[in-house]
């Protein structure tokens, strides 16, 4: 018995002709006929008393068509919890993330995704830059989300636009009132600053003529932050990082300087494997 004898079988059922049954499963009637013959010798009852031109159920036969009832039911449930799965609808997502960029997975973006998929877990794994395109490759996360800038020769990306530098500190090292600043104004400064953007700030100091006082180097936008917080010095961090550390007593200030900028990069690996719960995720990313 297989789960087409059960479909024609309970079509039957439910027509009370083998005629009409088999003009709603679209095949010719003795091959239907021989359908439910073979079903019969099989299971060792008779399932139908068959008349001049109807088919009644036996006791049999009910037995059989409360169970085709569910069988088919589960049958239909089950080969649709597996498309939703293939099309991404079921799953865990496995996204890895730098501290200065995990503030963006919080906009509407992912709760559209969440209300759409409401069925996908999430993975999230937190780390550098260079940390996560090394789990890109061995495959322990499927996407990235990172700043430029980054070695792009192995991964498929998409960029998020561009945004500016800020100037992040407490009042009192706050020397105008201004929300815009030009980056000489950060002359003589005491500058606190994730690590991997030090190419792309010296650079802009030294294309503005002066060379910057550094007070801290790390490998956390966070802890830029928390530093500056403390009164420390004034920390230089991508404008949507402010997020990072909730309420706090830092102000911030825009650099007006367009080479001091960079951009959030959705990543994944161009030999790696990509689920469709992972391909649903990033067409959030290319709807422009």
């Amino acid at each position: 018995m297989d789960i087409k004898q059960l479909k024609y079988f309970y079509v039957i059922a439910e027509e009370g002709q083998i005629t009409s049954a088999a003009k709603r499963l679209h095949i010719a009637q003795p091959p239907l006929s021989y359908q439910l013959k073979s079903l019969e010798d099989e299971l060792g009852v008779k399932l139908f008393e068959r008349g001049s031109r109807n088919v009644t159920l036996t006791d049999a036969g009910h037995i059989l068509y409360k169970r085709a009832q569910q069988i088919l039911s589960l049958t239909k449930s089950t080969v649709d919890e597996l498309t939703d799965f293939k099309d991404g609808a079921y799953g865990t997502l496995s996204i890895g993330t730098v501290s200065s960029s995990g503030a963006s997975l919080l906009d509407s973006r992912l709760s559209i995704f969440h209300n759409n998929y409401p069925y996908i877990n999430f993975e999230i794994y937190e780390g550098n830059t260079y940390e996560l395109l090394k789990s890109l490759t061995k495959g322990i996360i499927e996407i990235a989300i990172v700043r430029t800038p980054f070695n792009n020769s192995e991964i498929n990306s998409i960029l998020l636009p561009k945004e500016p530098m800020v100037a992040a500190m407490v009042k009192d090292l706050s020397w105008t009132d201004n929300k815009i600043i030009d980056i000489t104004e950060l002359k003589n400064k005491p500058l606190i600053f994730y690590r991997r953007f030090e190419r792309l700030i010296l650079k802009a100091c030294s294309d503005s003529n002066f060379e910057p006082t550094v007070f801290c180097k790390n490998d956390d936008a966070r802890t830029s932050l928390l530093w500056a917080n403390a009164g420390l010095g004034i920390a230089i961090v991508p404008k949507s990082s402010i997020k990072l550390i909730g309420s706090s007593n830092i102000i911030f200030k825009e650099i007006d300087n367009e080479d001091l900028s960079t951009q959030i990069a959705i990543i994944w690996s161009k030999k790696g494997y990509l689920s469709s719960a992972g391909k649903n995720f990033l067409s959030l990313f290319q709807v422009t």
